[in-house]
């Protein structure tokens, strides 16, 4: 991968987790994991305040009403996926890119929810290049994105520490499960007899400095370049591609890792039933 130019540090500060400078994620942390306590502090603040300045029936009304309104506003800027899970702009960006290179080779699994947690895995691709749990990312544009020593990342004063380890974790997730899950034949033929997923982190909104850069072992890009990322990694990797039927094995064992949860809509399968 390319390794980014070193930049001034900057200055300490408490680390956050993927937050944007001057808007509420600051304090609910990851949005996919925070919203009930967004909405539920957002409705305590507004009825509070409506009661000090009026009387304590129209801050409850008032408080209900923001918490109706916040629930519908953020239902409308994320889309639902099979899994239940809701896909925000972010991740329906990185969906569309993949869905055009399925024609050379690589499938994906969408908001797949891994078992035993409350998280998911945005995007599980599988192709010729390997196996990659892919985060998607929005993070504000007015605040620049800068690394050092391939060990710290930062959006403007707040560090992505915390989102940079999470990605890895997915990934080790997805690389337990696949194995768990996946024929002996496939495992005999790859390295160490275990599935590999390799994490990354596509960036929307912000400018990033750099091609690809590799942060605490997570391959960090703008999310435009997915596919050039696919490519430069499939070229600098010196492992075997992986063939047609070793993607084929590795995408029924993630549907049996990570199932889709809605029985009423069958999986579509590029494979001819066997």
């Amino acid at each position: 991968m390319v390794t980014p130019v070193e930049v001034t540090e900057v200055p300490s500060r408490r680390e956050g987790i993927g937050r944007r400078f001057g808007k509420l994620d600051h304090v609910f942390g990851d949005t996919r994991m925070g919203a009930w306590r967004r909405r539920a502090v957002l409705a305590i603040v507004v009825g509070v305040l409506v009661t000090i300045l009026a009387d304590w029936r129209l801050g409850l009304t008032c408080a209900v009403i923001v918490a109706i309104g916040d629930a519908i506003f953020r239902s409308r800027a994320v889309a639902p996926s099979r899994t239940g899970v809701r896909m925000s702009k972010a991740q329906k960006q990185t969906q569309r890119q993949l869905v055009k290179l399925e024609r050379t080779g690589y499938l994906a699994l969408h908001s797949r929810l891994i078992p035993q947690s409350e998280d998911h895995i945005d995007h599980l691709v599988i192709g010729p290049a390997g196996v990659f749990a892919i985060d998607s990312e929005a993070w504000d544009k007015q605040l620049p994105v800068r690394t050092k020593n391939a060990r710290q990342l930062w959006h403007g004063p707040f560090s992505m520490k915390e989102r940079l380890e999470h990605a890895r974790w997915e990934a080790d997730q997805a690389a337990e499960y696949l194995t768990r899950h996946a024929e002996p034949g496939l495992l005999a033929g790859l390295p160490g007899e275990t599935v590999s997923v390799r994490p990354a982190m596509a960036v929307y909104g912000p400018k990033i400095p750099w091609d690809i850069a590799t942060i605490r072992e997570v391959d960090v890009f703008s999310g435009a370049r997915l596919r050039y990322y696919l490519r430069r990694y499939a070229k600098q990797n010196h492992a075997q591609p992986l063939s047609a039927t070793q993607i084929e094995q590795i995408w029924r064992a993630a549907h049996s890792a990570f199932p889709d949860h809605d029985p009423g809509v069958p999986a579509a399968s590029p494979f001819a039933a066997s």
